[in-house]
């Protein structure tokens, strides 16, 4: 939310021989300002409304299941047993059915391997949206691990102590996130020391060909354009956050992952079901206009089609890594105590 400017007007005009009156300043209330772009009220009624399909919305998990697979795929590369996980951002619980996967780790000389829901004790399944929440509570993948639903009244804000999680875990969530810094921030204090954050979040370029293709499209039937695709964070911003927040030993990759659809509105029609629609303050209001949409379509073929007269979509993920400061934990030695010089090294090749 917006922090506002608190200015106090003058009152009735003086008369003469009082007091004179005093100038007056606006002020800015104390705390951080947290600046709105997205409408978190939309985005949870978006949520609502998809999850009360529970048959299309599952469908459209692809997306959120494959991030959700390949973001939990990082634990293997960390042996350690996490007696308490939160999933911040839950979703349908996508994390949960990711590490409840069978043989996650195959190998030619060990076949199989065992669930990393057997390397967690409790996973604390956090969302906003209850109905999204709770959709797959009775599938069989709830028996393979313990989790703890629970509802929140705003993702901005986590209602836990510090030290309270020995990892926290984030699939496609964070991009719906207002305040990001802020939300980077209290996942740092909800960790353990020593402990790590792992996410993933869409961004840069993501969907840019129904971006494009949407803005010529109205430009040509309505003479001007509105935002229909959300803005994104870009991975070049996302390290500095995490380094702002007090995380170590960071890593930043990205991901395309793109997906071929028969035309438009089955994309759109997919995003809808995902509960990942425009949720933009300012956006215009209402459905897109007919005409306007099959420019689009047309628009969309005639720029990005593929051969075979599908259409690609861009999803863009930003996996990110980080680690709360702990004793034992790594760190880059102080300026100026190297032994060797680099110019050494090269002139060596």
């Amino acid at each position: 939310m917006s922090q506002s400017l608190r200015g106090l007007l003058p009152g009735p005009k003086a008369r003469l021989g009082a007091v004179a009156l005093r100038r007056t300043y606006a002020v800015q209330t104390p705390g951080s300002p947290r600046f709105q772009v997205f409408n978190r009220r939309t985005k949870w009624m978006q949520k609502e409304r998809a999850a009360s399909a529970p048959e299309s919305s599952r469908v459209a998990d692809y997306l959120k299941d494959e991030v959700a697979i390949r973001l939990c795929e990082r634990l293997l590369d960390i042996k350690r047993h996490y007696p308490r996980v939160l999933d911040l951002g839950a979703n349908s619980c996508n994390i949960a059915r990711a590490l409840t996967r069978e043989n996650p780790d195959p190998h030619p000389d060990f076949p199989t391997s065992e669930p990393l829901a057997n390397r967690v004790t409790e996973l604390v399944a956090a969302e906003s949206s209850e109905k999204m929440l709770f959709r797959d509570a009775d599938l069989p993948f709830n028996s393979k691990i313990k989790i703890t639903r629970q509802v929140l009244d705003d993702e901005e804000t986590l209602p836990y102590e510090p030290s309270s999680f020995d990892l926290v875990l984030s699939s496609l969530s964070l991009h719906w996130i207002n305040d990001l810094p802020g939300i980077l921030s209290q996942i740092n204090s909800v960790l353990k020391p020593d402990c790590a954050f792992m996410g993933a979040m869409l961004g840069g370029d993501t969907l840019f060909e129904l971006r494009t293709s949407l803005q010529l499209a109205e430009q040509e039937r309505r003479g001007g354009i509105s935002p229909h695709v959300s803005p994104f964070a870009d991975v070049r911003d996302v390290g500095g956050l995490l380094q702002k927040a007090g995380f170590k030993m960071l890593t930043v990759d990205v991901d395309d992952i793109i997906v071929d659809y028969p035309d438009s509105f089955a994309l759109m029609q997919d995003l809808q079901a995902m509960a990942e629609g425009n949720a933009i303050l300012g956006r215009e209001m209402g459905a897109v206009g007919r005409d306007v949409l099959l420019a689009n379509e047309a628009i969309y073929r005639e720029l990005h089609g593929n051969e075979d007269g599908s259409i690609p979509a861009t999803f863009r993920v930003i996996y990110m890594i980080g680690w709360r400061e702990g004793e034992n934990q790594p760190k880059p030695l102080p300026r100026g105590s190297g032994q060797l010089n680099m110019k050494d090294i090269l002139e060596q090749k």
